[in-house]
């Protein structure tokens, strides 16, 4: 795997495709209220990567789809991660996302919690309108998987004695399944074959697991600017991410007091001392090794694929994965 990788090539190839998606997505967000109109452009615009999105759409060209239904399908899951991120914001009560002001830090909870509700149902009013059943299932399904996710999270907050296996989990459902049916959703719409099916889901699950090792990487080695968040802002959460389990794996007494009473407590006080054991511990190389393992199962998930430039792309975007830095 090299050790950079870009996502421009990935980018040049499917610029065209991305464009007709952010046409379908701007054309979707309109309602006759106005506050709707207002926190979801805010939302939307406010500069992802379009990741899941653009999985799809890497997937649907790999099948050799044709057709204009994957735009509409790279909108929907755009919707529903962009809803999930403003319940997260809510509940976490984050104030910074992608170097802006948070949703609900400027609208309020409410608002941010109630346009999160019409963003989920104006993404089933579209995926209805195709009028697929095997999309809706899949799209219902990950939906659910996600919310429990949710709760999954939020009952491991503050949570010291979580188990590598248990927040593994979490990720699996919470980040990994909108990339596993985005891949899904691919091989659907290209009438693939069932075992294509399978590895395009599988390679969207290890790829969206190796993308959230990553994020929990950058939590506490990434730069501010770049990451548009604030460092360690899992830990003043409460969070116990994999380099703070991993901490409490390998750490002697003292460091494992003090990783424990972080998380117990939330807060940024004890981050130096946090930052300390996570070094001391090799917590940081461990949960990137783990990651690069994750892209690496990616990769091998796509043997049943064709070859294509939308397999490469495919493949690029696993690196990428794990060597990006925000």
């Amino acid at each position: 795997m090299p050790s950079t990788a870009t996502l421009e090539p990935v980018q040049r190839l499917i610029a065209e495709d991305m464009e007709k998606v952010n046409a379908v997505v701007r054309r979707s967000l309109h309602s006759d209220v106005a506050l709707i109109r207002q926190v979801s452009e805010y939302i939307i615009e406010g500069g992802g990567k379009r990741l899941r999105p653009a999985l799809l759409i890497l997937a649907a060209g790999a099948c050799g789809y044709s057709g204009n239904a994957h735009y509409t399908l790279a909108a929907v899951v755009e919707f529903i991660h962009t809803a999930t991120l403003l319940h997260d914001d809510v509940v976490d009560e984050s104030e910074l996302r992608r170097g802006r002001a948070t949703a609900n830090s400027l609208f309020g909870n409410p608002a941010s919690v109630l346009v999160g509700d019409f963003l989920y149902s104006r993404a089933f009013q579209m995926m209805v309108g195709l009028k697929e059943l095997r999309v809706m299932e899949v799209l219902a399904n990950a939906t659910n998987t996600i919310a429990e996710g949710e709760v999954l999270q939020l009952l491991g907050c503050h949570n010291p004695d979580l188990a590598e296996q248990d927040y593994l989990r979490v990720i699996h459902s919470k980040t990994a399944r909108l990339f596993e049916a985005a891949g899904q959703l691919g091989a659907i719409l290209g009438s693939a074959t069932a075992e294509v099916e399978a590895g395009l889901g599988a390679y969207g699950m290890h790829v969206g697991t190796a993308f959230q090792l990553i994020d929990d990487v950058l939590d506490y080695s990434g730069d501010h600017e770049q990451m548009g968040k604030n460092i360690g802002d899992d830990l003043a959460e409460g969070k116990a991410t994999l380099p703070l389990i991993r901490a409490m794996q390998r750490g002697n007494p003292d460091q494992v007091r003090a990783v424990r009473a972080a998380i117990e407590r939330g807060g940024l006080e004890s981050l130096a001392g946090v930052l300390e054991a996570l070094q001391a511990t090799g917590a940081i190389d461990y949960t990137r090794e783990a990651a690069r393992e994750e892209a690496q199962r990616a990769i091998a998930a796509l043997r049943s694929v064709p070859d294509s430039a939308y397999r490469d792309s495919l493949v690029r975007f696993a690196n990428f994965a794990v060597t990006r830095d925000h």
